[in-house]
């Protein structure tokens, strides 16, 4: 019935269910907009919703050499001022030298039909705003449109084309099609028209309805159409693998060593040194000792002193510049990076290989395509013993990866055009640890001095890179000091800050200091308040109260958004004055899938500890686990402590 209702709305012609609408800007022939307008809800029955698509669509057509034109329409309900100023503003991106953009129209309407504005009242193409943090040069450019009119009540309706006319990589084309797109859509429809020569790969997922095929004049044309998608309430820690968001995606009828073989006749020339290059590379390993002394001296001067630009411009989008010129020119993108990473490696005899990947880890194996990748890396050593190294991340030591990388698909590009498919290793949460003590003494006026230590590896170890990347000066170092002891104490002092050079990736990665004149207690009588720097998990029972309130659960949960995918230890030792004592919080422990956490108060000795260690977890739990989690949640709660009370005296720890 769904299917016969969505026919009816969107058919205009029985011509049609065996060949692609042809769209102009006189409209679309197989749409009737007066009836999708009629669609219009009331806004008071969607009361969490600020706008709805009436009808979101649609019309793809690929030809065997790559070639493409693609009309995409949608109606769009406006319900909330607060929807206004999102619709009234549109802008479309396109790249003049290979692609041409069209807008069909762009109008705000009422229900009834009746046109608010025909047309933008201001139309301009411009470049795409470059950031000064990570410059891009592109080539893309950005068609802007600016709307009167729209205000709660109207519609939206807007149509534009565009064309790939001459595609990097020929032959190679894909499509991705939300039919979830995070609102009410009342009628969506994807319609890819393809030779019938070939035959794409597509994949679906969690779709509730059947694709519809049809030949006809040497076309296949696949056709997605259904009704009454309804908004999807988002969920906490909801896994991006989730058996809930309807889509669709379509790409070449190629394989991943077609694209590795296309990758390497672009840049198996670029993966030579010249004299200057070889030179330089030569000089850089100027007494390495060994095989991995030279691997690190290159991949430390390329990291670090070959400045990051991002550079897009046609097919230098794709193709790396020579080593030569990188070095020249001191800059180079992470394609640029990696290319003269492996063309140095090799002018020393070392096997090394780009690899192509997503840098959100994100590319899908099942769909070969190059618009998964958009990051370059390189693999060292033989097949099956590689080490990966991101030439772009100059905080990262030689033989990891940051994060967001690890876990992700890639593909190693090898001179000859072969490939091996490889998922890139990934570090247990144990293994990106920070380790965090206190420890010093507190008088009787409530005021501690101590000392501060903080340690890192894996993941941790970046932003702590970061921080000392650069030498500090003395400003500099007295205003981080007291960020860090004002963080934990009310009215502290950090003092003597002592680092280590960022920029040597073999350093160990330590930051000390002394922290003075802390309020960390108040004192009244013959007890002490002492206030826990480290905070407490009493608010995680709120978070699982409301878990507990929400409707039955549909994605599957994260653990890694909780928790994180790392390790962290605190500890706090202080020495209490002569006579106090400390009424201890209760210990806690709590293990579960979504993680770890031990928490303990000691006393021995008239020395106060409070250790804390939480390891995270990385596997996804299924969402009929939800109770477990709100378990897990409850037992963390139950360390509230958010105060430790000191007694003077005769009195004694309770635990």
């Amino acid at each position: 019935m769904r299917r016969l209702v969505v026919s009816l709305l969107l058919a205009a012609a029985p011509a049609l269910c065996a060949q692609a609408p042809h769209i102009t800007s006189a409209g679309d022939p197989s749409v009737r907009a007066d009836t999708i307008y009629r669609l219009a809800v009331d806004a008071a029955r969607y009361p969490e919703q600020e706008a709805a698509y009436l009808l979101d669509d649609g019309v793809v057509r690929f030809e065997a050499d790559g070639r493409s034109s693609k009309t995409f329409r949608q109606i769009v309900q406006i319900l909330k001022p607060s929807a206004v100023e999102r619709w009234q503003e549109h802008s479309f991106s396109y790249s003049p030298t290979h692609e041409a953009l069209r807008i069909n129209w762009i109008r705000v309407v009422r229900p009834n039909g009746e046109v608010v504005s025909a047309k933008p009242s201001h139309v301009q193409d411009a470049d795409v705003p470059a950031s000064e943090d990570d410059p891009v040069y592109s080539d893309r450019r950005i068609r802007r449109a600016s709307l009167t009119g729209v205000a709660p009540g109207t519609l939206v309706d807007f149509s534009y084309t565009t064309e790939e006319l001459k595609p990097f990589m020929p032959h190679e084309f894909s499509q991705s099609w939300g039919v979830s797109t995070g609102l009410q859509v009342a009628r969506s429809r994807l319609v890819v028209d393809v030779p019938t020569t070939i035959t794409p790969h597509i994949v679906e997922k969690n779709l509730d309805f059947s694709r519809t095929e049809a030949v006809a004049g040497g076309r296949r044309i696949y056709t997605w159409a259904t009704a009454n998608v309804p908004k999807i309430k988002p969920e906490p820690l909801a896994a991006d693998s989730n058996g809930v968001y309807m889509s669709v995606a379509i790409v070449a009828p190629l394989g991943w060593a077609d694209i590795a073989r296309w990758y390497a006749g672009l840049a198996h020339s670029r993966e030579e040194t010249g004299p200057t290059v070889a030179a330089r590379v030569d000089s850089v390993v100027h007494g390495a000792k060994t095989r991995a002394d030279s691997i690190r001296a290159v991949h430390k001067w390329i990291a670090q002193d070959i400045r990051y630009v991002a550079i897009a411009l046609g097919l230098g989008g794709y193709q790396p510049r020579t080593p030569e010129r990188v070095v020249a020119t001191g800059f180079g993108d992470c394609k640029d990076k990696a290319t003269l990473f492996v063309a140095a490696l090799r002018h020393l005899g070392i096997e090394a290989y780009p690899v192509l990947l997503s840098s959100a880890g994100r590319a899908d194996r099942t769909l070969p395509a190059v618009g998964q990748f958009n990051h370059e890396i390189a693999a060292v050593g033989a097949p099956a013993h590689y080490t990966f190294v991101d030439l772009t991340a100059g905080v990262v030591p030689y033989g990891e990866l940051p994060f967001s990388e690890q876990g992700g698909f890639a593909l190693v590009v090898h001179p000859d055009g072969s490939s091996e498919e490889v998922t890139l290793p990934k570090v247990e949460p144990s293994g990106n640890r920070s380790v965090i003590r206190v420890s010093g003494s507190l008088d009787s006026t409530g005021t501690f001095n101590g000392t501060y230590e903080e340690t890192a590896a894996g993941a941790p170890q970046y932003s702590l890179r970061s921080l000392f990347y650069n030498p500090l000066d003395s400003a500099q170092r007295r205003n981080i000091g007291n960020a860090i002891a004002r963080k934990l104490f009310e009215g502290a002092d950090g003092d003597s800050l002592v680092g280590f050079d960022g920029r040597d990736l073999s350093a160990t990665l330590r930051l000390g200091m002394l922290i003075r004149h802390a309020k960390a207690a108040t004192p009244t009588g013959n007890t002490m308040i002492l206030n826990s720097p480290f905070g407490n998990f009493g608010s995680l029972a709120t978070v699982a109260k409301e878990l507990e309130r929400l409707e039955k659960r549909r994605f599957p949960i994260d653990p890694a958004g909780f928790w994180g995918a790392h390790a962290t230890v605190t500890e706090l030792s202080i020495a209490l004055p002569p006579g106090w004592h400390a009424q201890l919080p209760k210990s806690v422990r709590a293990q579960s899938a979504f993680g770890s956490y031990e928490s303990t108060y000691t006393e021995a000795n008239g020395t106060l500890r409070l250790a804390r260690q939480m390891t995270g977890a990385t596997k996804v739990q299924p969402p009929e686990s939800i109770g477990d989690f709100v378990a897990f949640l409850r037992a963390v709660a139950a360390d509230d402590a958010k105060f430790i009370v000191l007694t003077h005296g005769d009195a004694t720890s309770g635990h």
